[in-house]
């Protein structure tokens, strides 16, 4: 399976490691941000994915604690159509303290999934299975 990368930016090219399903991204650039500033952070990247799949894009684990960051939208989803030559990736970020974000560092990561099948979506009066007991209850008894 192949991922087309065009890149933007002189960046050091994405690299799929042996160990772990994701692929890290960089700053395409240096980013300083002030504390409760928001910026969405170039990647210096456009890709075309493989058709049926979409990229899922989360922080590192060591985002927050490195920079004090985090990706505004939790998760980002990026389909198969945005594909253009001008169809840049970014990240969303909100910065918690100040900081300085240098160019190739790894901020953010991705991997591929499919995409969900062509679903029906069915109104019931009722749900027949037994209740959980809501949010936050398993493992309580």
């Amino acid at each position: 399976m192949t991922i087309q990368v065009r890149y933007h930016a002189d960046i050091i090219p994405l690299e799929k490691l042996p160990q772990g399903d994701w692929i890290d991204l960089r700053a395409a650039e240096t980013v300083e941000m002030k504390a409760g500033e928001y910026r969405l952070i170039p990647l210096g990247v456009s890709m075309k994915l493989p058709q049926g799949y979409e990229a899922h894009v989360a922080p590192r684990s060591s985002t927050f604690k490195k920079w004090g960051i985090l990706m505004t939208n939790s998760v980002g989803v990026i389909d198969e159509s945005y594909c253009g030559d001008n169809d840049l990736w970014y990240f969303s970020a909100v910065a918690l303290r100040d900081t300085r974000i240098e160019k190739n560092d790894r901020i953010c990561q991705f991997r591929i999934m499919k995409k969900m099948p062509d679903v029906e979506l069915e109104t019931v009066e009722f749900l027949t299975d037994p209740d959980r007991g809501g949010i936050g209850s398993t493992g309580e008894k």
